[in-house]
């Protein structure tokens, strides 16, 4: 009898026992305790049912402090925190949201500054949205896709007439350190007011007073309306560093589904790329090729490859910029992003210096839609621009050299240092395509020789004042979108040449 009892009491405590690990198990499913944290890195213990890629809550006295999980290991899960840390103590309660990442979408957030987790940086009060995407989703099949065949205007007279862009491309902008890159993205969202592209325009690493900068441009220029600015700046943490681009990517995702065309714009991924570096060196994943991670490129490819032209429905464009350093178009993020994107709007620190702005080289420049989606009214004259330009490009060293040019190549100097000159533009000043495609025209078809090359600029303001003035603006405006009469422009620029000669020089 003793030895039955002692068998039953040694029973009754392994099942209490039994219970006690069950009941720790099932506590641990949902719910963790934070063991370690540093440099915005919380090691979990518990969570283990939780998914790569979940939301987190930090319980910190009444507030929640949102998390990212990043890392799924036997004992501990990783995550990053996506806000301040300096309250996260070990010993504290995480739960899970049961819900991948995911950021607010929808009208409301049209005209705000927002940070990657949608919440409102400007002083418009709160957004309201019943409305939410996860800021990783599939790109679009092929099979919904349709081709590249409308044509985005920039406004930016090189651009459009030599690098064109069409709605769903992926168009790097690429260059060294204050070459203007930034300000060809700002031109491409000026343009877009009065037509039907809503812009987009994630900052990534800047400084605070860049973002407001830029806010106070568009608000300006009355393009605040259609736009959405993400930003998460270089005082914030990696984290929403890392997360800004897909969260404004998310947005966008949601109009291009309602059957709009969106603009956006990464600036700059560069920026993304050593954000990323820096999180997973913490998290202690292995780094790869160049000091980075080897999965840097599937970084930036599952991102870019979510702009698209939706056949019967929107579309996404995505304009990346990346920064060089001294040209170096060879290292390893340059190099991911243009294999990755479907062509290149290079831009030169020479030519910066030299003051033609913007600085987009046109030997190195390149758009692989090519003329497909580029205005068919500029696609005949693009050809012949090309053309004189890169013939100017080969003859210009001569120049400076001092030799003795004969006639035909003297005419081609001069000819390409008026087609330089034209295509120089001031910033935050886009030019309708119907105004490009008569300069264009009058400097292509010799109406500008005899005019020096210090007076083409104002020969360009002088002929959009004569336009814009006369009578039959409007009604040519209209006929120029589709075809183009050499007649009626020929007449039109002789007369304003003649004119301009006699009384402007």
């Amino acid at each position: 009898m003793n030895k039955l009892r002692c068998v039953n009491k040694s029973m009754a405590k392994s099942n209490k026992l039994n219970k006690k690990i069950l009941a720790k198990r099932n506590f641990f499913i949902n719910v963790g305790i934070v063991i370690s944290i540093a440099d915005g890195i919380v090691s979990i213990q518990g969570l283990n049912k939780v998914a790569y890629g979940e939301m987190i809550a930090f319980c910190v006295g009444n507030r929640r402090i949102t998390g990212l999980v990043l890392n799924l290991e036997v004992s501990k899960i990783s995550a990053v925190v996506l806000g301040d840390d300096q309250d996260i103590k070990p010993g504290q309660y995480v739960i899970r949201k049961y819900d991948l990442m995911s950021v607010p979408t929808g009208q409301s957030l049209l005209g705000r500054v927002v940070d990657p987790l949608g919440n409102p940086l400007d002083d418009l009060g709160p957004i309201v949205t019943k409305t939410s995407r996860f800021i990783e989703s599939r790109a679009p099949s092929i099979i919904v896709r349709s081709p590249v065949n409308s044509s985005l205007e920039t406004g930016l007279k090189v651009v459009d007439a030599l690098v064109p862009i069409g709605h769903g491309q992926r168009e790097l902008i690429i260059g060294d350190s204050k070459t203007g890159k930034s300000s060809i993205a700002i031109d491409t969202i000026l343009n877009q007011k009065g037509k039907d592209t809503l812009c987009v325009y994630v900052a990534i690493g800047q400084k605070r007073s860049s973002v407001a900068r830029i806010a106070r441009v568009l608000r300006e220029h009355g393009c605040m309306d259609f736009s959405v600015i993400v930003a998460a700046t270089a005082s914030d943490s990696a984290a929403l560093q890392y997360i800004a681009p897909y969260s404004g990517c998310s947005m966008g995702e949601y109009f291009m589904h309602k059957g709009l065309r969106v603009l956006l714009v990464y600036d700059d991924l560069s920026k993304h790329a050593v954000s990323y570096r820096q999180i997973s060196l913490l998290l202690r994943r292995p780094p790869g090729r160049e000091g980075y991670p080897g999965d840097v490129f599937y970084l930036h490819s599952r991102l870019l490859e979510r702009a698209a032209n939706l056949l019967n429905s929107g579309s996404l464009t995505a304009l990346p910029i990346i920064e060089t350093i001294q040209g170096d178009v060879s290292a390893y993020i340059p190099t991911n992003v243009i294999s990755i994107t479907d062509g290149q709007i290079f831009l030169e620190t020479e030519l910066f210096t030299r003051g033609i702005r913007p600085a987009v080289s046109p030997g190195l420049s390149v758009s692989r839609v090519g003329s497909a989606a580029q205005n068919r009214v500029i696609k005949k004259m693009a050809g012949s621009l090309k053309l004189e330009l890169a013939q100017f490009r080969e003859v210009e060293d001569f120049t400076k050299l001092g030799f003795v040019l004969d006639e035909a190549t003297k005419r081609l100097v001069d000819r390409g240092e008026k087609l330089t000159r034209l295509l120089v533009q001031n910033r935050y000043s886009p030019i309708d395509i119907v105004d490009q495609t008569i300069f264009l025209y009058a400097a292509l078809n010799g109406f500008l020789d005899g005019i020096p090359v210090d007076a083409v600029s104002r020969y360009e303001v002088e002929l959009y004042s004569f336009l814009k003035n006369s009578l039959f603006y409007a009604p040519l405006k209209y006929h120029l979108h589709n075809s183009l009469n050499a007649r009626l422009m020929n007449f039109i620029l002789g007369q304003f040449r003649l004119y301009f000669i006699k009384y402007m020089l």
